[in-house]
């Protein structure tokens, strides 16, 4: 079922380029950042259990995931570089989890310090199997980094202690999670040490899921609760938590984004595994509305702040939307699992739209202040200055501070995204400058990358083979690129194209080279008819870059500039901008206000535009110039 593995992230090497340089700021800034942010915060010191009322830093529901994905990120880096302090900061959390961990295996620092008594009472909105799936992925990276087993065995017995909470056996809770994790989590564990147990659990809750009676309802009673007092529990139904019905009957991408994400994560992981096709057929189903009628230009998605996700189709405001950057990470981590099984184009255009877009704008350009919210357009009069996560600006932590190590996580493991690999073959998902070693039969292969991508549109492939090697190498041609050209040995070649990708099939030897050009002209993008938000506007496109125009570098309001309908555009590298970016310039129309003095409203035609030149920048990159206004989508 499963057509492709993505690579190790140990048999890749990103280094240098455009992603070498963000990964060495993630290791260098955002890392030993987040450590900070755990320790001050007292995120680490609620392991200990010695939290008491009245102290500082009252445990949360989810502090353990936060700390687990900044293990997770390190583990990461740790495959790469040896770094013994990192590891000894891992290790002493380690430490503080053996002790903390009860004798029957639980473990969760909020609910061992503030409520001993309400273990398993409220999984709708409680978030142990969150917690619980953070700490198994991080054990699991831990383990593949360093083969230190102590926190996988600590897991280990967690797990078996939530087995003999949750099941259909007499006595068992029938329930699962509030917000999905450990579904994804548990195959992990399941692919590491290869016990079917695992993959059985992960089964049932996803096969739970959605059943009558709501089990969110029956644990609402049994604690003497309404469940119709439940803020998110609309229309009569558990939309928010995706449990509204079971999973392989769901067509709509509703609720919350991020919970969303990671239960169509677990659904393809499972699906694979366990050879069910009917979870992998409703993820395809999924993927079309979301990617269809809910989803942001820049891959962003989730437009409301009340549910942190989905309304109703083609709902996709600029100013006020969310589009949480742990729902576009989340994405990414589905994406990749529906290329394993289907290694379509359309899956990796968008797991690449996420990474250049919707995700790089989470964090700057130093890597130590964070968006939760990556809004599409700004104006600071209409921001809300109340809220940390709607403020419009970057900040260093959060008191819900998922978005910042999840982001840390991502990138440390961005190698496992780029090649999808079988025995005779490689796709290249990704352009990214990187060294890859694979197995193709019985020999050992390396293929070079080199690239500027996405400054540049030149990628190089150099093959390294101690023999001649027959493999296919699949190339993918973006969907935004309309006249790709490959070269074989400076020869030009024309591959086959399938499902998007150009398939060159071949007996490789030492040194054979490969030359691809993807073009990259500044595209219009118009959205759909039905997208009111931007009906009228256009958006500037480069390659998998959206555009954007700052305050800094135009004159404002920028609602008052529109798109002429005969645009020039020039591009030019700039060193000095933003770490080296490449800008959009021109010109736009612009309303003058010579006439207007003393008038709020005059009849039309008594005003005039004029010609102001514009320079637009890369959407990710906004907002690391001071704040002011911003737009993505301009009036045409």
């Amino acid at each position: 079922m499963r057509k492709l593995t993505p690579l190790p992230l140990n048999s890749v090497q990103i280094v240098g380029g455009f992603w070498g340089q963000k990964l060495e700021v993630n290791r260098v800034h955002t890392i030993p950042h987040i450590y900070r942010q755990l320790e001050q915060t007292g995120r680490l010191d609620a392991m200990r259990l010695q939290w008491k009322e009245g102290q500082p830093h009252k445990p949360h529901i989810f502090w353990d995931s936060d700390a687990a994905k900044w293990i997770e990120a390190a583990s990461y880096t740790l495959m790469h570089q040896v770094d013994d302090h990192l590891e000894a900061q891992i290790d002493a959390y380690v430490e503080l989890m053996e002790k903390a961990q009860s004798p029957d295996g639980y473990l969760n620092s909020y609910f061992l310090t503030v409520e001993p008594q309400n273990r398993w009472t409220n999984l709708r909105d409680r978030h142990e199997l969150y917690c619980a799936g953070h700490l198994i992925e991080a054990a699991v990276a831990y383990y593949r980094a360093t083969g230190k087993s102590k926190m996988l065995e600590i897991m280990q017995r967690y797990v078996e202690h939530i087995r003999s909470v949750f099941g259909t056996g007499e006595g068992q809770k029938r329930g699962y999670p509030g917000h999905q994790e450990i579904e994804l989590a548990l195959v992990k564990l399941y692919r590491l040490t290869g016990e079917q147990r695992y993959l059985d659990l992960s089964l049932y809750f996803l096969n739970e899921r959605g059943k009558d009676p709501n089990y969110f309802d029956v644990e609402a009673y049994a604690r003497g609760d309404d469940p119709a007092s439940y803020k998110f529990y609309q229309l009569g139904n558990h939309a928010y938590n995706q449990a509204h019905m079971p999973v392989r009957e769901q067509t709509d991408v509703v609720g919350h984004a991020v919970r969303a994400m990671y239960l169509y994560s677990g659904m393809i992981d499972a699906g694979v595994e366990s050879g069910d096709n009917s979870l992998i057929d409703a993820c395809v189903r999924l993927w079309s509305n979301l990617t269809e009628k809910r989803m942001y230009i820049t891959a962003g998605i989730g437009p409301a702040a009340a549910n942190e996700g989905f309304t109703v189709d083609y709902d996709l405001p600029n100013q006020s939307a969310y589009a949480e950057t742990c729902a576009a990470i989340a994405l990414v981590f589905w994406a990749q699992r529906i290329l394993q099984v289907y290694p379509d184009r359309k899956y990796a255009d968008v797991m690449e739209r996420a990474l250049y877009n919707g995700i790089l704008s989470g964090v700057s350009l130093d890597g130590e202040v964070f968006f939760y919210s990556n809004p599409l357009a700004r104006r600071p009069e209409a921001i809300n200055p109340h809220s940390e996560y709607e403020s419009g600006e970057r900040r260093p932590w959060f008191s819900c501070a998922c978005c910042p190590p999840n982001l840390a996580r991502l990138l440390a493991d961005l190698g496992e995204y780029i090649y999808g690999v079988n025995d005779k073959a490689c796709y290249v998902h990704l352009y990214v400058q990187s060294q890859a070693d694979l197995s193709i039969g019985s020999k050992e292969v390396r293929i070079d990358q080199k690239t500027n991508y996405p400054w540049e549109e030149e990628v190089s492939f150099t093959v390294h083979t101690a023999s001649p090697t027959p493999f296919t190498l699949a190339l993918r041609i973006p969907g935004w690129c309309r006249t790709a050209q490959i070269k074989l040995n400076g020869q030009p070649l024309q591959p086959d194209l399938q499902d998007g990708y150009a398939i060159i099939e071949r007996t490789w030897s030492e040194g054979d080279q490969l030359g691809l050009r993807l073009p990259m002209p500044v595209e219009r993008i118009e959205a759909h008819p039905y997208v009111a938000a931007d009906a009228g506007r256009l958006a500037l496109q480069r390659g998998p870059l959206v555009y954007c125009l700052e305050q800094v570098d135009n004159q404002i309001p920028l609602e008052n500039l529109r798109l002429p309908a005969d645009p020039v555009f020039q591009t030019s590298f700039r060193p000095d901008l933003l770490g080296g970016v490449v800008v959009i310039q021109g010109e736009l129309l612009r309303r003058s206000t010579v006439g207007w003095e003393g008038r709020l409203y005059q009849p039309v035609g008594n005003s005039r535009e004029e010609r102001v030149p514009f320079m637009a920048i890369p959407y990710a990159l906004w907002a690391n110039r001071g704040m002011g206004e911003m737009i993505t989508w301009l009036r045409a």
